[in-house]
């Protein structure tokens, strides 16, 4: 008996831990924001939902978006996500009113098996050179609108839409409202909330699969901590702060040995660069041009050019910050308040600071034993080459001198080198005494 009511209890602590089916039926909806632009970090934000939505049985997962668009590579592996979501049927909502699905925004809106939108709401202007970002030769301009126009047109057949508007949307740039939308079989309805959305879509079939959302409970899944601050991370103008953080606190570490801070937070600031650029297409010209305007304005420090290196490196720095952002998209791009800033902070840094810093590793040394060498000394106690005592400095130090000299007592001398704690000298001429 005591064995049969502890397998008893494994038994049903053992269910109560066994995860419910993806597939069981449930009365909860999981629903995700996506705002702003299109990046690396919405599809793994997306990808979390899809993972949660499942584990949860959830009957759909609600994208609520507003967006001006984002990266073309991005937006693919997004559209890719839903399209491959057969079992979980997902509802891209634009909204709040006065929201957007822009560029990268039409592309996934069409994919979604049901797509809303609130009043006083719009989609379209799909082109890829806002998508893409930077100028593009007519060639490949001709290429890339004519894989954007194709692949928006797969993406409306799939869902059963209005294909036509999809293409114009690429190539003419179009936007409509949501009842255009409606009325040309862009997206299926119009929703005013969330509630009047979960009535409209109760009873649509996706697949084999009816949604009964009468009830349901929606369940918000938040960007994590992580995603909070690595989408801070990588926008251009935290990218620009940490790029000159990296390159004020290297070169302070370097003209400032054992100071330890500048050159930590330079580290640092360079690693989360690097990181900023493994996840954005950021222009490698533009990180040339920076490392130029940096090497310039060292240049200047070791060869004084009466500005014009300085003036070069400004230039430098200025056309590589521009550069650097260019292959982003018109949402994601770097305006001119940020790059003057910068620019004259950073050529006044290498004016004041790593001019100065640099330089002064070329100075004669003021303190240590190196720093007496060339100073005059009284002589305390006689000086031969053997023994002697001279005052310099504030103190009273051996000496000996050079050639078999004998420096006499109240005599002064040179300091010619220092050994160990013996100073060499030599008799000063009377003519350099008098001077």
């Amino acid at each position: 008996m005591r064995y049969l009511l502890l397998f008893i209890i494994l038994f049903t602590g053992w269910s109560q831990r066994t995860p419910a089916s993806p597939y069981a039926p449930s009365k909860n909806i999981t629903l995700i924001h996506i705002e702003g632009a299109i990046s690396p970090l919405t599809t793994n934000y997306l990808r979390r939902g899809l993972k949660t939505a499942r584990q949860n049985g959830s009957l759909a997962l609600i994208i609520e978006m507003d967006t001006p668009g984002g990266l073309l590579e991005s937006t693919k592996d997004i559209v890719k996500e839903i399209l491959d979501a057969e079992d979980l049927p997902i509802v891209v909502y634009i909204s709040p009113q006065g929201a957007s699905a822009a560029s990268a925004g039409t592309f996934i809106t069409m994919a979604a098996h049901i797509a809303a939108m609130a009043p006083a709401t719009n989609i379209g202007a799909a082109s890829p050179v806002q998508m893409g970002g930077g100028e593009m030769d007519s060639v490949m301009q001709k290429k890339i609108f004519n894989y954007s126009e194709s692949y928006i047109e797969s993406i409306a057949e799939r869902r059963k839409r209005n294909a036509e508007w999809a293409i114009s949307a690429v190539r003419d740039g179009k936007s409509i409202t949501a009842e255009k939308a409606v009325d040309l079989n862009v997206i299926d309805f119009i929703a005013t909330d969330r509630e009047d959305l979960l009535k409209k879509i109760e009873g649509s079939t996706i697949g084999n699969k009816v949604l009964n959302t009468q009830n349901a409970v929606i369940r918000e899944l938040h960007p994590n901590l992580a995603e909070k601050w690595l989408a801070i991370l990588i926008r251009p103008e935290v990218i620009l702060i940490l790029t000159m953080l990296a390159i004020y606190g290297i070169i302070g570490e370097v003209t400032n040995p054992g100071t330890i801070i500048p050159g930590v937070a330079g580290i640092i600031s360079f690693i989360l660069v690097l990181f900023a650029s493994a996840v954005l297409p950021l222009n490698t010209a533009g990180f040339t041009l920076i490392l130029l305007a940096v090497g310039l304005f060292i240049a200047e420090a070791f060869t004084p050019s009466f500005g014009i290196l300085i003036s070069g490196g400004a230039v430098s720095f200025f056309l590589g910050a521009l550069m650097l952002f260019q292959d982003l998209p018109e949402s994601m791009s770097l305006s001119l308040t940020w790059l003057l800033p910068a620019t004259l902070l950073t050529t006044l840094f290498f004016i004041w600071i790593a001019y100065e810093g640099i330089r002064i590793q070329f100075r004669k040394p003021v303190t240590g034993y190196n720093a007496m060498v060339g100073k005059t000394a009284k002589v305390i106690d006689t000086v031969t080459s053997e023994k002697g005592r001279v005052f310099v400095m504030g103190e009273y130090w051996n000496a000996v001198s050079i050639k078999d000299e004998k420096i006499k007592k109240d005599e002064n001398c040179k300091i010619i080198g220092v050994e160990s704690l013996t100073l060499i000298v030599e008799r000063l001429s009377p003519m350099k005494e008098n001077t």
